[in-house]
């Protein structure tokens, strides 16, 4: 009898102290999923709540244990990146443990208020606002459409920009979106052949990307570190769009909006973007796998201090691996990006938490690896067939963007991850419903106020960036009595850490009802 007892006890711990979604999995949801798995996401389902993540435990399951998802093309241990989506060991076990015991629901009370998603621009109106026609996908149920928009930008002068936005038209079907500015205008719309993949000349930039779940790039605009990118009056602004395969009929009018400082804004140091990394002189025989090389400067090494702040690695579909780093004049390696399995369909900037510094004599290195064999199952060509560098996506590239700029002292010990922080010009919401926030925007104190609460309702506060990123849980308990709510947020993280000035969501759990607010923090 005493062995049975303990049996029980033993099953009843297990399930009381188990993995539950409230308490333990949505919020790693929240975190690394929902950026893409929301309604009106580019993803094919959502996991917002319990009810649309338990019925996929299978599909999600197999996903974390091949490391599909989230994507994250990177090596973690090679160099550490700005908004890293991947899971974290301890995060894929509690997920996992979650699944194979029965994935419980728990209290749903418990559950933490979720990220927001507006599908607005999250920045406002800006200084220039370019969008795109409206265009139909002709991308088929087994290719894709990679088409080309060349729009002027009508900028009568020079100016600076601070922050770039790409507003999806239609998030379900953007599979990417790169901006480009091109100073000789020399580009060309093409929405023809579904293969171009970037402009067809030299003259134009990158400036930067859109892929599901990144932010709009933001960069330092703040003493004591003001950085900036020319914008040429009079260019071109070129969108390379991919629609994925199966959005054929499905329309989109992709915007971009550029936020450009003052003119005349003193201190704002020129941040330059281009394929410092490049090799068009290769072929691929069919069959083979293939390494091919690329280094900069051509010969020697750099001439003076360099501060690298991304870095974007781009092959098309038979690439395999990516290795991007420096030999400094010491002989020492300078790690940049390591990607062990090349994946088309996922590329980004990827912005260093810390700055990089390339010393003078350091020579940029990139090995690149691609797989042009019946073995790779992306080879556009069956049977495979020798394949040329070129600017469609049937041909191959061995490029690497970057964004970077002339060192100064001190650069390697900026944190980028706080530095850059969304600007304050966002549309602030102001939707009715149980709770009001003041000020707004704030500085230093957040108040957050109700008449309506009832004693007995159970309420969760949490704070979240413009990134879906949780920065605080403020509150998680019962209602005492029914008088007067006010709770106040001194602006700082779980660590105690003071927040950098941008947007936040307050979002609310009220008795497993969801409510949020948009708020401003100002310096």
């Amino acid at each position: 009898m005493r062995t049975l007892s303990t049996l029980f006890f033993i099953i009843i711990s297990l399930f009381t102290f188990g993995q539950t979604w409230s308490d333990d999995v949505a919020q790693i949801f929240y975190n690394k999923c929902t950026q893409c798995h929301h309604t009106g996401g580019v993803a094919p389902f959502p996991l917002m709540t319990y009810a649309e993540a338990s019925p996929l435990t299978s599909i999600i399951t197999t996903s974390i244990t091949t490391d599909d998802m989230p994507p994250w093309p990177p090596e973690n241990g090679y160099q550490s990146y700005t908004h890293n989506r991947s899971l974290s060991p301890t995060e894929k076990t509690t997920i996992l443990d979650w699944i194979s015991n029965g994935f419980p629901e728990g209290n749903q009370g418990s559950t933490p208020p979720p990220p927001v998603y507006t599908g607005g621009a999250i920045l406002g109106n800006g200084d220039l606002e370019l969008q795109i026609p409206t265009y139909a996908s002709k991308a088929t149920g087994t290719s894709d459409d990679y088409v080309c928009f060349a729009i002027p930008s009508g900028l009568a002068t020079n100016r600076m920009i601070k922050s770039v936005e790409i507003i999806p038209g239609n998030p379900a079907i953007v599979h990417h979106a790169l901006i480009y500015i091109d100073p000789a205008n020399s580009s060309v719309t093409d929405t023809i052949g579904g293969d171009c993949a970037g402009p067809t000349t030299n003259s134009a930039s990158l400036v930067t990307g859109y892929t599901p779940g990144s932010s709009p790039m933001t960069l330092p605009t703040t003493n004591p570190l003001k950085l900036g990118i020319p914008f040429q009056a009079n260019s071109q602004v070129l969108f390379a769009m991919h629609y994925p395969e199966g959005s054929f009929g499905e329309v989109d009018s992709t915007k971009v909006i550029f936020h450009f400082y003052p003119p005349g804004e003193t201190g704002v140091r020129d941040v330059l973007t281009s394929s410092l990394l490049e090799n068009w002189s290769f072929t691929l025989p069919a069959d083979q796998i293939t390494n091919v090389s690329a280094q900069y400067p051509p010969s020697g090494g750099l001439s003076v201090d360099v501060s690298l702040l991304s870095v974007f690695p781009h092959m098309h579909l038979i690439g395999e691996s990516m290795r991007v780093y420096g030999i400094e004049p010491s002989f020492d390696t300078l790690k940049l990006i390591n990607v062990p399995e090349w994946n088309f369909e996922w590329q980004d900037f990827y912005f260093y938490k810390n700055i990089q510094k390339a010393t003078a004599g350091t020579t940029l290195k990139v090995d690149a690896v691609y797989n042009n064999t019946a073995g790779n199952p992306n080879n556009p060509n069956v049977p495979p067939e020798n394949v040329s560098a070129g600017l469609n996506t049937s041909d191959e590239m061995c490029l690497v963007f970057m964004h970077y700029m002339a060192y100064q002292a001190g650069d390697e010990n900026y944190n980028m991850d706080s530095l850059m922080n969304l600007s304050t010009a966002s549309i602030i919401e102001n939707e009715e419903n149980y709770f009001s926030v003041y000020p707004n925007p704030f500085i230093d104190e957040l108040n957050l106020f109700s008449k309506k609460l009832e004693s007995e309702d159970q309420l969760r506060i949490s704070i979240y960036n413009g990134q879906g990123s949780l920065i605080k849980s403020l509150l998680n308990s019962s209602i005492n009595n029914g008088s007067e709510f006010h709770i106040k947020w001194d602006g700082k993280d779980s660590e105690g850490k003071t927040t950098s000035p941008g947007l936040y969501f307050v979002s609310i759990n009220l008795n497993g009802e969801f409510y949020s607010k948009r708020v401003i923090k100002q310096r």
